[in-house]
C-alpha cells in the first residue's frame, strides 16, 4: 500500500507541476528524469534490463531528430522560392491543404519536431491575415500530432508506446501502431488538411501576421536532439515505475472511459500521459482508444503535444488565441472519432 499512495503522490506530481510551476515546465525534461528515477526507486525495480532499455530505445527517435533537423537547416534556404511557386500554381487554399496533408503524412518518418519547423517556416513566408495562419498552424499541428503516432521515430509518445508493449503479449514492432491506428489516422489527416483549407481566408497583407522569432541554428538542433534523449529516457524509466498502477487500475477501466479520460492531454504532454497509462496488462482496445484519445486531444491546447509547443512558441501565438481554435475543433474531434471507435468495434 504505501508502495501503491507514493506512486499516486509522483504521478499526482509528473501531471500537475509542469502545468503549475514554469520552472518545472522550462526545464521537464531534467524533472521527469527525476520522477522516473523516483518511481523506479520507489518500486524497486532496478535492474540491468531496464538501464539498458532507457539508455537504446531513445536512439531512433534521437537520430531521426537530429538528422532530419540538420537537413532542414540545409534546404531551409530553399523555403520561400518554394512556398512562392507553390502559391501561384495552386492558389492559397491548395497550399494550405497541401502542407497540412504532406507535413501530417511525412511527421512519423521525419519527427513531429521537424514537421513543426517546417510548419513554422512555411508560415512565415506567407501573406495571410493573422487569425488564418494561427488557424492553418492550428489545424496543422492537429494533423502532424496524428500523423507522427504511427511509427515509434515520429513522436516520444509513440516511442514510448511501442517501448511498453513490445514484450509479451503484444511483440510490438515497428509498425505496430501503423497497422492498429492507420484506419483512424490517415482519414484524420486527409479531413484535418481539408478543413485547414476552408478556414484560411483570401491572401492579405497584415502588419500583425507570424513571423517566426529567430532562425534556427546548429546549437538548436543539437540542444533539442539532447532534450528528446532525456526525455525518452524519462519516459522509459516512468513507464515502469508506473506499471503496478496500470496493472492494477488503468487495465481495469472500459476503453469508453479511457478515451475521454485522455482528453486531459490538452494540458498535459501526451507523451508523459502515455508514459503512465499505456502498458501491456491493458487489451488491445484500451490501447488504441488511448493513443487516440492522446493524439486528437493533444491539438486542443498549446501544452498538448511537441508541434503545438515549438509552433506556439517560435510564432509567438497565445495560448489564448489557440485555444479558440483548438478547442471547438478538438472536441468535434473527439465526438467524431468516439463514434468511430464504437462503431468499429475497437
Amino acid at each position: 500500500m504505501p508502495t501503491v499512495v507514493g506512486l499516486f503522490v509522483i504521478l499526482a506530481a509528473v501531471l500537475s507541476l509542469p502545468f503549475l510551476v514554469r520552472a518545472v515546465e522550462e526545464n521537464l525534461e531534467i524533472f521527469l528524469f527525476a520522477m522516473g528515477v523516483i518511481a523506479v526507486s520507489v518500486t524497486a525495480q532496478w535492474n540491468l534490463a531496464l538501464v539498458e532499455e532507457g539508455l537504446v530505445e531513445p536512439i531512433k527517435i534521437t537520430i531521426a531528430v537530429l538528422v532530419a533537423g540538420l537537413l532542414f537547416l540545409a534546404l531551409r534556404g530553399r523555403m520561400n522560392r518554394l512556398v512562392n511557386g507553390l502559391t501561384a500554381a495552386m492558389g492559397m487554399r491548395g497550399l494550405t491543404f497541401l502542407v497540412i496533408l504532406v507535413l501530417g503524412l511525412v511527421s512519423s518518418a521525419i519527427t513531429a519536431i521537424v514537421a513543426a519547423l517546417l510548419l513554422v517556416e512555411i508560415v512565415s513566408h506567407l501573406s495571410l491575415d493573422r487569425k488564418s495562419e494561427i488557424r492553418l498552424v492550428v489545424v496543422a499541428c492537429f494533423a502532424i500530432g496524428m500523423g507522427a503516432a504511427l511509427t515509434p521515430i515520429g513522436e516520444p509518445l509513440s516511442t514510448i508506446a511501442i517501448s511498453k508493449l513490445a514484450g509479451e503479449p503484444y511483440h510490438a514492432s515497428f509498425w505496430f501502431l501503423s497497422r492498429h491506428l492507420g484506419l483512424f489516422i490517415l482519414p484524420g489527416v486527409l479531413i484535418f488538411a481539408i478543413v485547414g483549407a476552408l478556414l484560411v481566408s483570401k491572401t492579405s497583407r497584415d502588419e500583425s501576421r507570424l513571423v517566426e522569432d529567430r532562425e534556427e541554428r546548429v546549437r538548436d538542433v543539437l540542444l533539442r536532439t539532447a532534450k528528446v534523449y532525456l526525455f525518452v529516457v524519462a519516459l522509459v524509466l516512468l513507464g515502469a515505475g508506473f506499471r503496478p498502477l496500470i496493472d492494477r487500475y488503468v487495465s481495469r477501466i472500459p476503453s469508453e472511459g479511457i478515451y475521454w479520460i485522455n482528453s486531459l492531454s490538452a494540458v498535459l504532454d501526451n507523451a508523459t500521459m502515455a508514459a503512465a497509462e499505456v502498458g501491456p496488462s491493458m487489451s488491445l482496445q484500451q490501447i488504441v482508444s488511448a493513443v487516440l484519445g492522446l493524439i486528437v486531444a493533444g491539438g486542443m491546447l498549446v501544452p498538448g503535444n511537441i508541434p503545438n509547443i515549438i509552433s506556439a512558441g517560435k510564432l509567438k501565438i497565445r495560448s489564448g488565441e489557440w485555444a479558440a481554435i483548438g478547442l471547438p475543433l478538438g472536441l468535434v474531434a473527439m465526438g467524431l472519432y468516439f463514434v468511430a471507435l464504437l462503431a468499429t468495434g475497437l
